[in-house]
């Protein structure tokens, strides 16, 4: 975390230039929707480029400025600019500091954030702070003091964030959302969900390539192992709740007449990291990193309570050889559904015969949303299966609008709340924590989001 702490010293450094910076408007041409969205996009790793990718192929939008410290991913996002016809964008990135000077831009409305996980509260901010509309990847926050650092910046600036998390935009995902609006599960009870995926070539490579042959990590590490996996050497947390948690809260309506209320999480002991080096042909037994005694559990399980009365169990799984999974289970009075890429299955009371399941596949048709119906053509090739596309439209259409957007600064703050409750419960042998309430009581009153219309 030793770049953690110096980037807090540059940021008392420097604070008082941000200051200064224009509490910017978002300027009458959003309202209106009559002109292109002016973007910046921060961060050109390999998330970043994804989204810049996006953002590049609508016609409603001009990349006007990229920000990132390592100049050839700047020269590849500029290629990829120049090769769909666009202009070049501003650049910054000659210091760590340097994407303030860009958010002083009066040429950019809102800013797309995909950084390392210890910069994304500093520079969603910042970026607020500077008037502009705020896409942040996930997780959002690291500790509880940057959860609510997020929710006071929105309200004591009116500038808005919204949490890029686009598993919410799967088609399956989107499909069940259908399915519960519609009250086919009857009142829910009960949800599964989680981030089950071997990242373990994530987490090391040879330090030139992102995915694997190697077991280095850190200085010698690229790409996402060049900071992901000091996550795993010093916390013991889910550090990346938000991929299964935020399609489920949303199915729960948390925060818009629910919340979360506490959670309670336990621990594995953590072999799988440790195993991956001494097994691997480019490690063993006497490689440096074999050495390390790794902080985070191999499964960590955490159980949260809503005020409603549901339970969630959510599972971070991310060190042991395993197929990708994030496990959605979604059950109610009247039914129960079970979902992901490799299980689709579905039982309803008074249409599944028997106790037996039966197969999603007919309900996933007749329950396909309007999103999907509607651009899942536009989304081939977007990344991610589709989702990329319509977590930028939504991030798009929303900051043209100047509206608060699908998931917002609450939501950012309540789902990343995890990592840290989480840590804290596994450090007292399970002990229950206390969701706060970021939305200060107002979600009793605060409607859900209308997440069936087929715009974003």
């Amino acid at each position: 975390m030793d770049n953690r702490r110096n980037f807090i010293k540059k940021a008392a450094i420097t604070s008082a230039g941000i200051a200064i910076l224009p509490n910017l408007s978002m300027g009458s041409t959003l309202g209106k929707n009559t002109q292109k969205l002016r973007v910046a996009v921060l961060g050109i790793g390999e998330r970043g480029i994804m989204h810049l990718n996006n953002l590049i192929k609508r016609n409603d939008v001009d990349v006007t400025a990229i920000c990132d410290v390592d100049m050839a991913r700047i020269a590849l996002a500029q290629k990829n600019m120049e090769k769909a016809g666009q202009k070049k964008a501003k650049v910054f990135g000659k210091n760590d500091m340097d994407y303030r000077n860009m958010l002083a831009l009066k040429e950019v409305d809102a800013v797309v954030i995909s950084t390392p996980w210890l910069w994304h509260t500093k520079m969603a901010v910042d970026s607020m702070r500077a008037g502009k509309y705020t896409g942040l990847e996930v997780s959002a926050a690291n500790t509880m003091e940057e959860c609510w650092d997020l929710v006071n910046v929105h309200e004591e600036t009116g500038a808005h964030l919204m949490i890029l998390e686009n598993v919410n935009y799967r088609q399956d995902v989107l499909a069940v959302v259908n399915m519960v609006k519609q009250n086919l599960f009857g009142e829910l009870s009960h949800f599964r969900c989680g981030y089950q995926h071997d990242l373990r070539a994530v987490k090391f490579n040879n330090g030139k390539q992102p995915y694997g042959g190697g077991v280095e990590f850190g200085e010698k590490g690229f790409s996402e192992a060049h900071w992901r996996t000091q996550h795993s050497l010093l916390r013991n947390a889910d550090v990346y709740p938000t991929h299964g948690l935020g399609p489920v809260a949303v199915m729960a309506d948390i925060n818009r007449g629910n919340r979360f209320v506490s959670l309670t999480s336990h621990a594995s002991k953590p072999l799988g990291l440790h195993n991956y080096i001494v097994n691997h042909p480019q490690g063993g037994p006497d490689h440096p990193n074999a050495k390390i005694k790794w902080k985070q559990g191999d499964v960590i399980t955490t159980t949260i309570e809503t005020a409603k009365g549901e339970t969630i169990i959510v599972t971070h799984d991310c060190n042991l050889p395993r197929p990708y999974s994030l496990g959605f289970r979604v059950q109610g009075v009247s039914g129960i559904s079970e979902f992901d890429y490799h299980t689709k299955r579905i039982h309803i009371e008074g249409k599944t015969e028997g106790h037996g399941w039966e197969d999603m596949d007919n309900y996933l048709k007749e329950y396909d949303h309007p999103l999907w119906k509607k651009y899942g053509n536009d989304a081939q090739g977007a990344g991610h299966g589709g989702m990329d596309f319509f977590v930028i439209n939504a991030f798009v259409e929303s900051a043209k609008e100047n509206l608060a957007p699908p998931m917002d600064v609450y939501d950012a703050a309540a789902w990343s709340a995890v990592t840290p409750l989480s840590e804290l419960s596994i450090e007292n042998n399970g002990a229950p924590q206390d969701f706060p309430d970021f939305t200060r009581g107002n979600w009793i009153k605060r409607a859900p989001y209308n997440w069936m219309k087929d715009t974003y």
